[in-house]
């Protein structure tokens, strides 16, 4: 046997354990939302970092002026990479309470089609997950005494509550937390038999318009036909933003997009994915982005354009015949490839502006922006990692895309200069920020030998 053979049996045999020390996390009520819950978000950083402690890190809790991060660096430099990794021990509220079929922070087994599954909020998103990696650097250092690579980790308390703390973490402590790579661990499988590592992430823009006329609302019987009605203006401007093959029409807006490589095509392609399915679940059937693309492009590897709200006039309960003084929309981007978020938003605001009519005002406000990622299809630790998740699953790992954003991943980049390599064990069906959240026991313990595979992986 080597010695990853017994590394991955003492996993096994240690399963029981590993999991009443998930449950004992699951049971910290660590809502960053609510401030109500600010000292057992606090417990659950001290209880992180005495568990980080107790397998031989050099762990703290760290202030910021939020909730706090965990920091651990293992002493021992085995030499290859410097690994970083993260994630988040944060949790969403739990409303609405009536529909847990059992206390949300007491986390229970229950065997529903012959899986496993542990139920309780944070099970999936994002404790169990991060569990995973300690119980697999626990696994390492028990065995061996050491890890196979050099390993830091970083810990969030502000995730689920839009990290407002972690920017300038990371830039005041870039130094103590760079690393060679980073390995994030918030992602999902392909389904519950293969793994899956994300390698694309689109960015994102988030722009609100308000289209102001007349000085105040007018009576729509004296002032119907003569007065401009912003929400006339706000609805053709809305419908000029695409074509009718689907198309982003603001000027520019393609410009660093490229086509998707012939062999992950062929990839996404082997996949089985479902499109009928997809759509059908919500109530759909016909897809409509880009004509010409799968809906795995359109949702992976393309950009969007979508309108998210619309204000204006009178929405209240009855009738009321009103011509609006003003009219706004929320209106969101989805960036790929080289796309850059401030340019895109000059191009927009120019757009907008350009087919405004006399008689009529623009204000913007900005809501948010991130560029997209890409790993590369060919890299190191990627081609790695592949081999490593074959080996515990028995099938390649797919390789897919993100249709939303990670924004660690960005703030890692941007603050450290480092990439993510994103791997997780969750399933689509975990109900994740829903009430009976779960995590399958199977992804636990794949999570948990998988990791412990990569880390052997990137040391060769």
């Amino acid at each position: 046997m080597t010695m990853l053979d017994d590394v991955l049996s003492h996993i096994d045999a240690n399963l029981p354990a590993s999991l009443d020390r998930l449950f004992h996390l699951l049971r910290i009520e660590s809502i960053s939302t609510d401030p109500a819950y600010r000292e057992q978000v606090r417990a659950a950083a001290d209880w992180l970092s005495g568990e980080l402690d107790g397998i031989g890190f050099a762990a703290s809790v760290r202030p910021t002026t939020g909730h706090p991060m965990v920091v651990a660096h293992d002493p021992d430099d085995a030499g290859g990479p410097h690994v970083l990794f993260y994630g988040h021990y944060d949790v969403q509220p739990v409303d609405p309470l009536d529909e847990w079929d059992s206390p949300p922070f007491e986390p229970r087994i229950e065997t529903v089609d012959g899986h496993e599954q542990i139920v309780a909020r944070g099970a999936s998103d994002d404790k169990g997950q991060l569990m995973t990696f300690v119980e697999a650097c626990r696994a390492w250092k028990a065995v061996t005494g050491s890890l196979p690579i050099r390993v830091s980790v970083l810990f969030e308390g502000e995730e689920e509550s839009g990290s407002p703390s972690l920017k300038p973490f990371l830039e005041a402590n870039a130094e103590d937390l760079r690393a060679d790579l980073a390995l994030v661990c918030d992602t999902d499988m392909w389904d519950r038999q293969r793994p899956a590592i994300t390698v694309m992430l689109r960015g994102l823009v988030g722009e609100e318009i308000t289209i102001t006329a007349a000085d105040r609302d007018l009576h729509s019987g004296l002032y119907g036909g003569a007065a401009r009605n912003p929400i006339h203006v706000l609805a053709d401007i809305i419908a000029r933003l695409r074509d009718a093959d689907g198309r982003v029409t603001v000027p520019g807006f393609y410009d660093g997009v490229d086509d998707l490589p012939a062999d992950v095509k062929a990839l996404w392609d082997s996949l089985g994915f479902d499109s009928d399915a997809f759509l059908g679940d919500v109530g759909l059937s016909l897809p409509a982005g880009e004509t010409g693309r799968s809906v795995l492009e359109q949702i992976w590897a393309r950009p969007t354009c979508e309108v998210n709200g619309i204000t204006g006039g009178y929405t209240g309960e009855g009738f009321k015949t009103v011509i609006p003084a003003k009219a706004s929309a929320k209106i969101s981007f989805r960036l790929v490839g080289g796309q850059d978020p401030d340019q895109i938003r000059r191009n927009f605001r120019d757009f907008v502006e350009g087919h405004l009519p006399a008689d009529c005002s623009v204000t913007f406000a900005e809501h948010g922006g991130a560029q997209a990622l890409r790993l590369p299809f060919t890299g190191d630790a990627l081609s790695r990692a592949r081999a490593a998740l074959t080996d515990e699953w028995g099938m390649e790992p797919a390789l897919v895309g993100s249709g939303g954003s990670i924004p660690v991943v960005g703030e890692l980049k941007q603050a450290l200069g480092i990439d993510s390599l994103m791997i997780g064990f969750a399933l689509d069906d975990d109900r994740i920020h829903s009430p009976n959240e779960k995590y399958d026991v199977s992804s636990f313990r794949g999570g948990i030998r998988s990791w412990a595979r990569v880390l052997a992986a990137l040391a060769t």
